[in-house]
């Protein structure tokens, strides 16, 4: 005969005694991982001090358009940091409706503007191109999308920020 006490007891006990245990790690674990969280909101859509927008197109005459950027860097805090380079992403498209809904690329782009430390006025960039069936079919509906980084004095970058569209404009030809 034995004096050890039957598994079926000793098994729950140490389940009921793990529960604690787990739960404090689990919490400890959550933790650990939220905090590099808070150091970059990406809900801000501003990359340090600066701003990109991308405004809606603009009709020019015959078959072109232009597909314009607001940018601009300022001190919100007072700080003068020194000069800050923009690297500025864009695609543009033609919207396409039906039933494949695949809109065309009608061109990217690569801008980079730099502002020094008392530059704060905003700055438009015209990015114009062509839209290829606007003489052939009349009316085409366009918009664009931008991203960007900012690189600091230090030479470091900013992650780049999420695509932001512009409105949907439609546009036709001899305007």
């Amino acid at each position: 005969m034995s004096i050890t006490p039957s598994t079926g007891i000793r098994s729950t006990r140490a389940r009921i005694a793990l529960v604690p245990l787990l739960s404090l790690g689990l919490l400890g674990g959550s933790v650990a991982f939220a905090g590099p969280a808070l150091g970059h909101d990406d809900r801000r859509d501003d990359r340090h001090g600066c701003t990109v927008k991308p405004l809606d197109p603009k009709d020019l005459r015959g078959n072109k358009v232009d597909f314009r950027i607001k940018v601009q860097c300022d001190d919100k805090d007072g700080k003068k940091d020194g000069k800050r380079t923009v690297h500025i992403r864009q695609l543009r498209y033609e919207d396409e409706k039906g039933p494949r809904r695949t809109d065309d690329l009608l061109g990217r782009s690569h801008f980079y503007e730099e502002f020094k430390k008392d530059d704060d006025k905003a700055r438009t960039i015209h990015s114009v191109d062509k839209v290829r069936n606007l003489d052939r079919r009349g009316a085409e509906e366009v918009y664009h999308v931008v991203s960007f980084r900012v690189q600091k004095g230090n030479g470091d970058w900013s992650d780049w920020t999420k695509w932001e569209m512009s409105e949907v404009v439609e546009v036709t030809r001899g305007r």
